[in-house]
């Protein structure tokens, strides 16, 4: 079964290369491919024919488009070293104990929830134990409740969690928004963003009917980045490109010219408030300027939150000039997520 894996897996590459499956279509394709532009690694992709791809800012890295559903099966069973997918379809997909780990958990895009949606015309059904009672009486009037998803494990586990224990799962391949209509469930279990879809069709969300909260992830196979460290090494490029830009959004960069008569007599004016310090403290530099004046060039990185305050301050020990600006990668003396991800796979 090993080496089926690793012949499965080459798939005509070196061992160097890295294998990045995303979705093909749907809701998260889009946003996927924008999230990787936005990370420092925008794919091109020859044809919107084509089903790979390449990233030229890390050599060696493949991409494949796949369906949204087959992305956790691809890494599972060996012909993806890496995936981005929604959390719904990881958690609906994987196998226990199996090869598909999680590496990078809410990446911040494609926000959705799985939840249970039933016809408006149900006025007495508002919760989850409203549904077990309904469940009941269906039982008893010679029938089960059906329900209509994508997601029969987790939405399963879940109704029996709730106590929803009379129910059949409706065979389904598209649209589930008209399942009810149509006579063939009675609710639905699906991803929704806004709820406008279910409420365009009639359906409304119980209030404690969320399934799940999904956003994007970052997974990967167990087996092929710890049996091949080169495809490892391009991994940890794709983690780190990714964390230090998640890191950077919660900081900006604030530079300013202010006078005085030493760096360090600068230094200890902007450091008089807490929020200024910034990551580790400002960089003072002197400025040579045509006026005569004594002035200095402070640059300090700050949390986005601190902003207003962090700039009042600048203005109140003289600042002049104050620009803010975007960071796009803040890398930490080292990337946690790779650590973790080493722990995982035994090798760190």
């Amino acid at each position: 079964m090993a080496e089926s894996r690793k012949r499965t897996s080459n798939g005509g590459r070196s061992n160097g290369g890295l294998r990045l499956a995303v979705p093909s279509d749907g809701a998260m394709y889009e946003p996927t491919l924008h999230f990787l532009a936005e990370c420092g690694m925008p794919v091109v992709r020859p044809s919107a024919r084509r089903y790979t791809a390449s990233v030229p800012a890390i050599d060696g890295l493949e991409v494949i488009f796949q369906r949204t559903a087959d992305i956790t099966a691809k890494v599972e069973d060996g012909n993806a070293d890496l995936g981005l997918v929604g959390y719904d379809r990881y958690a609906e997909g994987r196998i226990e104990g199996g090869d598909a780990l999680l590496i990078m958990p809410a990446l911040g895009f494609g926000a959705c929830d799985l939840v249970i949606a039933v016809p408006d015309a149900w006025v007495d059904v508002d919760s989850m134990a409203d549904l077990a009672d309904l469940s009941v009486e269906f039982r008893e009037s010679g029938r089960e409740l059906r329900v209509a998803t994508k997601y029969p494990r987790l939405v399963g586990r879940y109704l029996f969690g709730h106590g929803v224990n009379y129910f059949t799962m409706a065979a389904v391949s598209g649209t589930l928004e008209a399942a009810p209509a149509m006579g063939y469930a009675d609710v639905i279990a699906d991803i929704s963003a806004s709820g406008v879809t279910l409420r365009e069709n009639h359906l409304r969300r119980l209030g404690d009917g969320t399934v799940l909260a999904s956003e994007g992830v970052l997974i990967g196979s167990r087996t092929l980045l710890k049996e091949h460290p080169e495809r490892l090494a391009r991994a940890r490029e794709v983690i780190e490109r990714i964390e230090a830009h998640q890191a950077a959004a919660s900081y900006a960069r604030v530079a300013a010219n202010v006078q005085g008569k030493s760096e360090e007599e600068v230094a200890a004016k902007v450091l008089d408030r807490p929020e200024t310090a910034g990551l580790h403290g400002p960089t003072v530099s002197r400025v040579y300027s045509p006026d005569g004046k004594t002035w200095f060039s402070v640059t300090v990185y700050v949390r986005r939150s601190d902003l207003t305050a962090v700039v009042d301050h600048f203005r109140s020990v003289g600042g002049a000039s104050v620009t803010v600006s975007s960071a796009d990668y803040v890398f930490g003396a080292e990337s946690a997520a790779y650590a973790a991800l080493l722990r995982e796979l035994g090798l760190g």
